[in-house]
């Protein structure tokens, strides 16, 4: 390759900044001008400087000498540069400040005089384990060492925080919170309908009866009965394990303010021929109030109850519309929600006072009504609601489910040619009996509900109505009966159309021995 012709000696023109004749001499380094620092006055030369004379420091790795650029040419500084204008104001490290003006074209220098340090090994110097001389004070603890301790001391610390998180992230995927033993203090709880047993756990660890729903849900995985509860409130007990809690709950003491009012029933009670009592309506109210929570009966009594309903607007207890003036008509205040409220299973709450127990019940039976299919528009043949509604009591009290159309049939036969509907089971409701039979004193008896006395319906209704008997009373069988008799063991009747025919179903009754 031939040479550049640019770096040609003759053709590259000289500085003239370099010219020996053209270039001032700097008085600041002039030998005779400059004082000489004191303490090299013997003419020797620094340590730091001294080849020969000081020992150099095992220490420290030799120096690398600058790498040169052969095309570049540095100055030689004289020997008189590296001397301060004065001892005490300049010393000599500072003739290499990069701040002085004369040196910013040699910037390179220094960074080269960097380079050739690059095998210095700053560990290995810190880790050095000579000892001191005995005149020196002892070394201080390598910063290195005290860097790996904390080091230590944070791997431990990341190390339990890890731990800790993985554990909390165990138990709240697989573990679970749950009390021992069998709790103490009372809860009540309400299961409703639809409730699973993840909710039922919900609500349980809400009232404080076990620690978390899932210590409910695993303790009752394999118990069948859990999955057969009711909607009801429930007594349980609080601090409960979740054993514990699945035991109480299924049990058949756990439900507290049950109220199953069946067909047939009426407000007050019945007394039956062998001396045993048909509890009605008030003292079913009674018994589904009791419950005794935290040593507290919440008990209502049937004379509490009945002052309730005496006293109370019947509006605001939520009284159809449409029995509001009829049912007024009742022998006494307190019966005059005779027939207003519907068979079913009610939730009570221990704790109601009567007018919310009350209050409650219509409410619930207004709907069941209505949805049964009898309402303000929807009524018996010539009918108004209330009327239709005391023709299905009747149908219950008279008859067994099969044979409801009929018997429906008969009365609106009998109201239609103004027949009296003698009825024993209008007789007996005043006296609070069976409506089986009637004795001859009791039917000469006058009053509103003695149907062999007077014509037409009883006032109010007699007793609570089932939906099938509310159908039958709005749409009766079609027929031309006129009587009719229990003539079966098993309650079925005998219909007929003329009074002779209905004589001879009575000898027929006598002869099964249905009465």
């Amino acid at each position: 390759m031939p040479p550049d012709p640019r770096f040609a000696e003759a053709s590259m023109p000289r500085d003239p900044r370099f010219a020996e004749a053209s270039m001032p001499s700097d008085p600041r380094f002039a030998e005779a001008s400059m004082p000489r620092d004191p303490r090299f006055q013997d003419g020797s030369a620094p340590q730091r400087f001294a080849d020969a004379s000081m020992p150099r420091d095992p220490r420290r790795p030799p120096r690398r000498p600058p790498v040169e650029d052969p095309t570049e040419v540095i100055p030689t500084v004289p020997a008189a540069a590296l001397e301060p204008d004065h001892p005490a104001e300049q010393p000599i490290d500072d003739l290499f400040d990069d701040d002085y003006d004369g040196y910013d074209e040699h910037d390179g220098y220094q960074d080269d005089y960097d380079d050739g340090y690059e095998g210095y090994d700053e560990e290995a110097y810190d880790d050095h384990d000579d000892e001191p001389p005995a005149d020196e004070p002892p070394a201080k603890k390598p910063r290195k060492k005290r860097k790996r301790a904390f080091g230590w001391i944070a791997a431990v610390l990341v190390l339990v925080l890890l731990s800790g998180g993985a554990w909390f992230g165990y138990q709240k995927i697989f573990g679970y919170a749950d009390f021992d033993g069998s709790g103490q203090g009372d809860a009540l709880v309400q299961v409703e309908a639809g409730d699973t047993t993840s909710a039922i756990g919900a609500k349980l660890t809400d009232a404080g009866v076990v620690a978390s729903s899932r210590a409910f849900v695993k303790a009752g995985a394999d118990n069948a009965a859990l999955s057969r509860i009711q909607q009801g409130y429930y007594l349980m007990r609080q601090h409960m394990s979740g054993a514990s809690a699945v035991e109480l709950i299924t049990a058949p003491t756990a439900r507290v303010g049950k109220l199953e009012i069946r067909p047939y029933t009426q407000f007050d009670d019945i007394k039956q021929p062998d001396g045993k009592v048909t509890p009605g309506v008030f003292s079913l109210l009674a018994k589904a109030s009791c419950a005794t929570m935290n040593g507290t009966s919440t008990c209502l009594t049937t004379d509490q109850l009945r002052k309730a309903v005496a006293d109370a607007d019947l509006k605001t207890l939520g009284v159809p519309d449409w029995a509001l003036n009829d049912a007024g008509k009742a022998l006494t205040k307190d019966k005059r929600l005779e027939g207003l409220i519907a068979p079913g299973v009610y939730d009570v709450k221990p704790g109601w006072t009567a007018t919310e127990l009350i209050t409650d019940l219509v409410k619930q039976s207004a709907d069941s009504i209505q949805a049964a299919g009898l309402s303000q528009q929807t009524t018996g043949p010539g009918m108004t609601p209330y009327q239709t509604l005391i023709i299905a009591s009747l149908i219950e009290r008279e008859a067994i489910k099969p044979d409801f159309g009929k018997i429906s049939r008969v009365i609106y036969n009998r109201l239609a040619n103004h027949t009296k509907l003698q009825l024993d089971s209008t007789v007996n409701y005043v006296l609070d009996q069976p409506t089986l039979l009637t004795k001859k004193e009791d039917r000469a008896k006058a009053g509103p509900y003695n149907t062999y006395d007077i014509a037409g319906l009883p006032p109010t209704p007699i007793a609570v109505s089932s939906p099938d008997a509310i159908k039958a009373a709005l749409s009766p069988t079609p027929g031309d009966w006129m009587f009719f008799v229990k003539c079966e063991k098993d309650g079925h009747s005998c219909f007929a159309v003329t009074n002779d025919d209905h004589e001879r179903n009575k000898q027929l009754a006598q002869k099964n021995g249905a009465y």
